[in-house]
């Protein structure tokens, strides 16, 4: 398979860092929209059919392999079919952005207690809910809450209205808002995917890292990856993971990634040419 190749310097020295030296590359992945395609129940979203065969060729040739998302770890890994996959021994999956962890090596599944905020707003939610638009929902994340609005009439009406009123509640039980496409996260302060990210690169002394993403969350993985190759000459190859539902790409991620491919087909697409061009 022909390998994908960046349309920017900075990528281009990313990807050629990577193949020259993969002993010390971390490939990190989002998972819904990167690795799953977005579906209207997230409780449905399964990862693509070729990300276990294509990833369990990849990981033996890197220093690591990291999905970093805002699901529980658990969650991502029991839908990605991640446990006891041949070739994918030493996969770390950080979950609910960091604050979970996750490594196939032991199956242990590391977390902290649940912030107060979030049982708080747990119990308040239902009451602010009552009377926005039909369609809109509300996912518990266990230590994070998310209301979407995919499936209301006017989606992108029914966040707008929803905006303030979720972060006032945000802020009153001390938490943080993530908006993403068609959702508003409400979560514990403190920690993101650039935090997540950066702290793992530094953990495995990384020379070189792929990450990819599809929504406004992983903006703080691509503002930590710029910070370090600016801070500490880290090679980068930045991925966009762009819609295939006629949606166009987040703008933000688009504008600035190094590559841009259809979709998690895409993702899975890369990874294999990734593979065969070191000889996996």
């Amino acid at each position: 398979m022909t390998l994908i190749e960046p349309t920017s310097p900075a990528g281009e020295a990313g990807l050629s860092a990577i193949r020259k030296n993969p002993a010390r590359a971390v490939a990190a992945f989002d998972f819904d929209g990167t690795l799953a395609p977005i579906v209207a129940d997230p409780e449905q979203a399964r990862a693509h059919p070729g990300v276990v065969p294509a990833l369990a060729r990849l990981a033996p040739r890197l220093a690591a392999v990291v999905v970093v998302t805002g699901r529980p770890a658990a969650t991502a890994v029991e839908y990605a079919g991640f446990a006891g996959a041949p070739g994918l021994e030493h996969l770390t999956v950080l979950g609910h952005y960091g604050l979970e962890r996750w490594d196939a090596a032991t199956g242990e599944l590391g977390a902290p207690a649940e912030h107060p905020g979030v049982a708080a707003l747990r119990a308040e939610l239902p009451g602010l809910l009552a009377t926005a638009p039909q369609g809109v929902w509300l996912e518990d994340k266990g230590r994070a809450l998310a209301v979407h609005t995919r499936r209301a009439a006017e989606p992108d009406v029914a966040l707008a209205a929803l905006d303030a009123p979720l972060r006032a509640a945000a802020a009153r039980h001390g938490l943080a808002v993530e908006p993403g496409r068609m959702v508003l996260e409400l979560r514990p302060p403190g920690m993101d995917k650039g935090v997540a990210l950066t702290a793992f690169l530094r953990e495995r002394d990384a020379g070189s890292v792929l990450f990819a993403g599809d929504d406004l969350g992983d903006l703080a993985a691509y503002d930590a990856v710029d910070a370090l190759r600016a801070s500490a000459g880290l090679d980068a190859l930045l991925v966009c993971s762009a819609p295939t539902t006629g949606e166009p790409p987040v703008r933000a991620l688009a504008d600035r990634a190094d590559l841009i491919v259809p979709g998690p087909e895409g993702v899975v697409a890369l990874i294999n040419a990734l593979a065969d061009a070191l000889g996996a």
